[in-house]
């Protein structure tokens, strides 16, 4: 059995300590303020990022390059592993192109080695999950084909919901219109959203209040629970942007329900160009999304 790596990016928000522990390569995703661009050597702390953003400097996400892709797929392929990345959703970026593009041409040059790459269809820590799935798997003594059997099967399965504390951060990337932007804000409205299994953003309705909201995360993931495949010991994840105290009363109440893995994280910056300061969401495994 071929030794391999698994690599995956930025964008799927693992946390640093678990990073460091499974040394796991990073593919960086990038966003600017003006003419700064951040992701690689200079990055901001996510609260340095949403303080930012909360001071009225909106920022920018860009793709992941090519070369820096290269540059690290290369240094594993040199030492005769194979490689397993596990990608930010192909319907949100081109960054999964990018990568499989590299990995083609990479795979020319090195016809003794195997790239696979792993469109998740999914964002933040609803990618995030297949990393540590994946680590597990491997650790357990998986091969690189079976783990992918594996997440191939419980893609659909990832189930992620979120809402976002001002609508109109999503109104600047065309997820909702002005005019709900305008009359949603002042009307204390919060959208509830979700990724669908084509990778893509959706509405999924709307309640007045943020309690209400965050609460309802909770009941949506409790609603879409399928306890005979995917039991209560499975990861689950709450996801924030500089809202630790909100994120910690989700956790409690997913606590609550009997799950007994469940992990907080910062959405990265890349994504909360996007979702901006005081979106919060929720990862857990379920019925097909």
């Amino acid at each position: 059995m071929a030794d391999y790596v698994i690599t995956t990016d930025s964008n799927s928000d693992v946390r640093p300590e678990f990073v460091k522990e499974n040394n796991l390569t990073i593919i960086p995703q990038y966003y600017a303020f003006g003419d700064t661009v951040y992701g690689d050597e200079l990055n901001m702390e996510p609260h340095e990022f949403y303080e930012t953003m909360r001071s009225g400097e909106l920022p920018k996400s860009m793709a992941n390059n090519p070369a820096v892709i290269r540059d690290k797929f290369e240094k594993i392929l040199k030492e005769g592993k194979d490689i397993f990345h596990i990608a930010f959703s192909s319907a949100l970026s081109g960054s999964y192109n990018n990568v499989v593009m590299t990995a083609n041409d990479l795979m020319e040059e090195y016809p003794e080695q195997k790239i696979v790459v792993f469109d998740t269809l999914n964002a933040s820590l609803g990618e995030g999950v297949s990393v540590y799935r994946a680590i597990e798997l491997q650790k357990e003594g998986k091969s690189m084909e079976e783990v992918v059997e594996v997440l191939t099967e419980e893609r659909e399965h990832v189930n992620v919901s979120f809402t976002v504390n001002d609508l109109n951060h999503l109104q600047r990337g065309g997820r909702v219109s002005k005019t709900t932007a305008v009359v949603g804000s002042l009307v204390n409205i919060k959208p509830i959203l979700t990724v669908t299994s084509t990778g893509e953003l959706k509405s999924d309705g709307t309640v007045r209040g943020r309690k209400k909201s965050l609460k309802t995360l909770v009941t949506r993931m409790e609603a879409s629970l399928d306890l005979e495949h995917y039991g209560k010991d499975r990861m689950v994840c709450v996801l924030h942007g500089d809202c630790y105290e909100e994120a910690e009363s989700v956790s409690e109440m997913v606590k609550g329900l009997g799950f007994t893995n469940v992990i907080i994280n910062d959405v990265s910056p890349s994504i909360g160009t996007h979702a901006g300061p005081g979106v919060v969401g929720l990862v857990s495994y379920g019925k097909k999304r």
